[in-house]
């Protein structure tokens, strides 16, 4: 099975930045795409970014495009979310997950994704 765990979450101000980490363990797929997800309380589950292992190609939700930046170190198996000029809206708990349900570009949606961690929370005051 694959296991994956996040890490990097806490608490900063406004326009600070943040780094989260997911690094999987366990069954490797030979193709797939990593993303990240969050959700607040009382609010659905928002896809934040999301990679796709073999060619990189990175897409962004509306509301972090240009302030947030998803990259891959295959090699440690670990996926990075660089989280800049924060905004008391991008305040959740954040996920990430994998997929290899896809055929040409990475699902936007969590209902592709199979595999979860645990979650990081991300805290940001004004």
């Amino acid at each position: 099975d694959l296991q994956l765990e996040e890490s990097g979450g806490g608490s900063v101000q406004a326009g600070g930045s943040l780094r989260l980490s997911c690094a999987a363990s366990g069954y490797s797929y030979a193709s797939y795409c990593m993303a990240w997800f969050r959700q607040a309380p009382g609010k659905e589950r928002e896809p934040v970014a999301r990679i796709g292992n073999r060619d990189g190609a990175t897409d962004y939700g509306d509301s972090v495009r240009g302030r947030f930046t998803i990259s891959q170190d295959n090699a440690k198996r670990t996926v990075y979310l660089q989280m800049n000029k924060l905004k008391p809206e991008d305040t959740a708990m954040y996920f990430c997950a994998q997929t290899s349900h896809f055929t040409s570009s990475c699902p936007r949606s969590s209902l592709y994704f199979d595999f979860w961690g645990q979650g990081t929370q991300v805290t940001v005051s004004s």
